[in-house]
């Protein structure tokens, strides 16, 4: 089993620095791209009980966002969070790096050294 779980996004140069760093730190990574196999209810839950950063967080509030009619407002709760990246997995906001029982989104990009390091 490997030291982090790194759920990524091909497309984000965050998430690839995210995965860059591990290699270069010799971190033993597991790299899950979420939008191909998008995590449920429950896995979201679990993710999100482990975040250090707020729940909200956690939801991209983008273009997609705005375009859905969305308000941020309605997403500040574990289980709201869960059951929107469930509806719509690209609003996940990434890199997500899990560690243990810990997690952070890894933005700034200066988050994930020192969280990868502790």
């Amino acid at each position: 089993m490997a030291d982090v779980t790194i759920f990524h996004n091909p497309n984000c140069s965050t998430s690839k620095h995210a995965i860059g760093v591990a290699a270069n730190d010799g971190v033993d990574a597991d790299v899950v791209q979420y939008l191909k196999s998008p995590l449920d209810r429950e896995q979201l839950l679990d993710l999100i009980g482990k975040l250090e950063d707020p729940p909200a967080d956690l939801v991209r509030k983008d273009g997609f966002f705005k375009d859905q009619g969305l308000a941020e407002d309605d997403y500040t709760t574990p289980e709201a969070v869960a059951d929107l990246l469930v509806e719509h997995p690209r609003l996940m906001q990434r890199p997500v790096l899990v560690k243990g029982d810990r997690a952070i989104i890894g933005r700034p990009k200066d988050r994930v050294a020192a969280f990868l390091e502790s």
